[in-house]
């Protein structure tokens, strides 16, 4: 787990440095276009691949949670990003996943806990700009604290397939809930 932390790092660390030196260049070659210039073609999507916002799709219940799927799946093994807006009075309970997540705060303010217990007092504000990360087997919750203007935006990365187990007061996991009658 530690080895794969360190290789996620330090391919990060290696992008931001790489795309910084690559600006640099780009930017002493450039002919100073400015955004009254025309736009340039679009990208070729076999190069670049974009999705629009309005094509995000989003689990959820808009003013509670949503999750919009970015890329990858968290089921199912490999890389996946996902979108988390907590709105404001909303959290989830005491849980884990069993595979480390990278968290950066997109917009408004994450409130989290690391208690078996329950209790939104607890919660510690983590501000846009922030990196955090879902350290595996470890318990945690989150969400918005009521009163916030906005919703917590974050990004999550991680490594599928995870799981995410919920716990009790000491803990332990809850046994999962049985599935509904037929």
């Amino acid at each position: 787990m530690r080895f794969t932390r360190v290789l996620i790092l330090s391919a990060v660390i290696a992008a931001a440095a790489g795309a910084a030196f690559l600006a640099g260049v780009a930017h002493a070659q450039s002919a100073k276009a400015t955004i009254n210039d025309p736009v340039g073609p679009p990208p070729d999507p076999t190069h670049i691949p974009t999705v629009l916002p309005k094509d995000i799709k989003w689990t959820g219940q808009e003013g509670r949670q949503q999750q919009g799927l970015l890329f990858g799946d968290p089921s199912k093994p490999g890389l996946y990003g996902v979108v988390i807006k907590w709105y404001p009075g909303n959290f989830s309970q005491p849980h884990f996943h069993d595979q480390e997540r990278y968290a950066y705060v997109i917009s408004g303010t994450w409130w989290v806990s690391t208690s078996n217990v329950y209790d939104e007092k607890t919660t510690y504000p983590v501000h846009a700009g922030t990196v955090a990360i879902d350290t595996a087997n470890t318990v945690h919750w989150d969400g918005a604290r009521l009163g916030e203007k906005e919703p917590a935006v974050l990004v999550l990365v991680g490594m599928g397939p995870v799981k995410t187990v919920q716990v009790d007061e000491n803990g332990k996991p809850k046994a999962p809930a049985p599935a509904p009658a037929r």
